[in-house]
């Protein structure tokens, strides 16, 4: 019941009571669904970088087509900042689930023409040029897609669980890449690579449409979360969640964003790029290659459900910090024992850099979940996520072979890796403590 005073408000009973166990199930598939079809995009873009390279630029030397189609890939992170601001504005003044609802449909759509686009051979340049352009909207659509989840998830999750019930968003996460990574290593098995180079490369593309209009399906059949709908009652339309982000929340922005660097490198360079890597780099073949990231992939997904628990044992930031410090212990004696071990060596190295990867992604979505307030949660999110991942996420695989190209040591990637791991320990120093604590919102 509302008073006199606007923003004195009686809170609906349903923010105080715990979701039940079947709308959560809900809940979770729906925030499982949108992510694991953006990613499943990414991951197949970067298995096939390289058939993607000899498909849409002129023929040249291996590392430069690479080059060029990680370029595209990274190009398509520049708009993501935009897009967080788009899609977090819109979600937290007009609602969660809207703004999911609608950004699914659009990356499904997108990642659908993926699939329709002629090559060099048929158009010359003009078929990269529309490359590029599907992939900017991609990277428009899909801005809004990790941030809002989380805040889906960590809005509806029981108190003293949300680091296990958001690691759900990480997880459905690397289930797209294992999906994308299954599928492309069976065509590889099956198809010559001259088939997969006409035909071959399509295929998984256009499944994004029928997984997008499923997990559209599932989004709108939710109401919006407990906490929003509480919003709703304490502000009118006139509310403008970005003018106090950018007012009140810059602290936060720069937290989240330095801790979500080595995120954004270690991702992209150990679940995304690392195949590339193993083939292109160890001359391991590509079939070997997609099995150690698959199997790696497979223990990931497991991974993050625990550590998303032991966050909310031990709390978000020591979790984070201790993930910082292992990869820059670790990474570079991993990569050197890379180039010196067999294929089981090898999935045994990956899963090692994955743990601790595992040890910042299964915590990483609940901790900026709750460094914001309601209001403005899905801006600061998606904004300082997708800044931190247009800058050092999309960017990474094109830099890690750069750098090879440059320094001639096929260990550059990992100083790469150490450096935003060092960088991500220093932010957190300055973070408190957010796992015990309920959402703010105010």
């Amino acid at each position: 019941m509302v008073t006199s005073n606007h923003s004195e408000v009686q809170l609906p009973a349903v923010s105080q009571a715990v979701a039940p166990p079947a709308l959560l199930r809900k809940v979770m598939a729906a925030s499982f669904v949108g992510n694991f079809v953006e990613w499943y995009d990414y991951a197949v873009y970067s298995y096939l970088a390289a058939t993607i390279g000899d498909v849409f630029f002129p023929k040249s030397d291996r590392t430069t087509q690479l080059l060029a189609a990680f370029a595209v890939f990274a190009v398509s992170f520049v708009i993501r900042p935009l897009g967080g601001l788009v899609w977090g504005h819109y979600g937290d003044k007009i609602g969660r689930r809207t703004a999911l609802s609608l950004s699914i449909l659009i990356m499904s759509g997108a990642t659908f023409c993926m699939a329709l686009i002629p090559g060099y051979a048929q158009v010359g340049l003009w078929g990269a040029v529309i490359l590029l352009v599907v992939r900017l909207v991609q990277g428009f659509s899909a801005a809004g897609e990790y941030a809002g989840a989380s805040a889906f998830l960590a809005e509806y999750a029981p108190e003293g669980k949300r680091g296990l019930y958001v690691s759900t968003v990480p997880a459905s996460t690397a289930a797209g890449l294992l999906f994308g990574s299954l599928l492309v290593a069976l065509l590889s098995a099956l198809i010559s690579t001259d088939q997969m180079q006409s035909w071959g490369w399509r295929l998984p593309f256009l499944l994004a449409a029928p997984l997008g209009l499923i997990g559209r399906y599932i989004r709108l059949k939710l109401e919006d979360t407990p906490k929003f709908r509480e919003l709703e009652l304490r502000h009118d339309a006139k509310n403008t969640p970005l003018k106090d982000l950018f007012t009140n929340h810059r602290r936060a922005i720069l937290i989240a964003f330095g801790v979500t660097l080595l995120n954004a490198v270690g991702f992209y360079l150990v679940l995304t790029y690392m195949p590339t890597y193993l083939s292109e780099e160890l001359n391991v073949s590509t079939t070997e290659s997609f099995i150690a990231t698959s199997v790696t992939l497979f223990i990931y997904i497991f991974l993050i459900f625990i550590m998303g628990t032991l966050s909310d044992r031990f709390g978000r930031k020591r979790v984070l910090i201790a993930a910082g410090v292992g990869f820059a212990l670790l990474t570079v004696p991993l990569f050197y024992a890379l180039g010196a071990v067999g294929i089981v060596g090898m999935v045994a190295i990956e899963i090692v850099l994955a743990a601790l990867l595992t040890l910042n992604d299964g915590t990483l979505a609940s901790f900026l979940s709750e460094i914001f307030p309601t209001r403005v949660r899905y801006s600061g999110f998606a904004f300082s996520f997708n800044s931190a991942n247009a800058l050092f996420g999309g960017t990474a695989p094109f830099v890690a072979t750069l750098l090879i190209k440059l320094t001639g040591s096929k260990i550059a990637p990992a100083w790469y890796l150490v450096a935003a791991a060092i960088v991500a320990v220093a932010t957190m120093a300055f973070a408190k403590e957010t796992a015990k604590d309920p959402l703010p919102d105010a």
